[in-house]
């Protein structure tokens, strides 16, 4: 489980990277759940500071966390099984083994957004605010869980000759697509959380979230190796969606801005 990793057009140093971050009674915990555990802890901690400013209490915020967390791991585990249904079709003890890998961020983030949207309808809380929230929260944990994808050595790219190339187990060089995605989300919540101040309407941060992620992930995962893809159609699911996030959102904020056909906050 260790692999190591160089960048050969910047530095002679080479990094060995032991997927095992510890073990706990006989079980190895891996980095990969401890890094992304780190990063939805980071987004919970700063939804709740700000969760005032969204009209949410903090009570909201532990109900969406306690509900949502396993919504979103049970959608991108389905999200991905679906894509890979021509292998998991023949082995469907394999669709519960999430430690084998195997999950799609688009089917968390659906998995997420619905059970969110069933708990503030029960709890009777403002739904578009609350998306605004978590919008915020979600791009924070993107930008630090693209981490565990260089600890697995996974979701990279092509073959490049850029200085930033990395190359894994001595292979060629390849596009570091994880921090190519992990710096976008970060610039993308730096840029969201200071407009955040300056919001025109609820629902308005979650339209320019779903515009700024789409945007990058579009051309992104045009560089990546591991795609899921619609049947045989050569058509990368997630670049396809993360175009239609772009285009039908960056839209839609367009039009309410220009227009001013939206509520006004307070």
């Amino acid at each position: 489980m260790v692999n190591t990793v160089s960048f050969p057009g910047l530095s002679d140093m080479t990094i060995r990277l032991n997927r095992v971050a510890f073990s706990l009674f006989g079980i190895d915990i891996m980095w990969y759940g401890v890094i992304i555990a780190s990063g939805l802890g980071l987004a919970a901690l700063y939804a709740m500071k700000h969760a005032e400013d969204y009209g949410i209490d903090t009570d909201t915020i532990l109900d969406l966390l306690i509900w949502c967390l396993p919504a979103a791991v049970i959608g991108a585990r389905l999200y991905y099984v679906m894509h890979r249904w021509s292998y998991y079709s023949g082995n469907l003890s394999a669709i519960f083994n999430i430690r084998g890998g195997g999950l799609g961020f688009y089917g968390g983030f659906i998995g997420a957004f619905v059970m969110g949207y069933v708990v503030c309808r029960v709890k009777k809380k403002p739904i578009l605010s609350t998306m605004d929230l978590a919008a915020m929260g979600f791009i924070l944990a993107q930008s630090i869980g693209r981490w565990a994808n260089f600890v697995n050595c996974e979701a990279f790219g092509g073959v490049t000759d850029l200085i930033w190339g990395m190359s894994i187990n001595g292979a060629p060089p390849v596009h570091p697509t994880f921090l190519y995605e992990s710096l976008w989300n970060a610039v993308g919540f730096l840029i969201l959380h200071l407009y955040s101040k300056r919001r025109k309407f609820d629902g308005e941060i979650f339209l320019l979230y779903m515009s700024l992620y789409g945007f990058g992930r579009m051309f992104i995962e045009g560089l990546r190796t591991d795609s899921l893809y619609i049947m045989n159609t050569g058509i990368r699911v997630s670049q396809l969606v993360a175009a239609l996030s772009f285009v039908v959102c960056f839209g839609l904020w367009l039009y309410l801005t220009k227009t001013k056909k939206y509520k006004k906050r307070g």
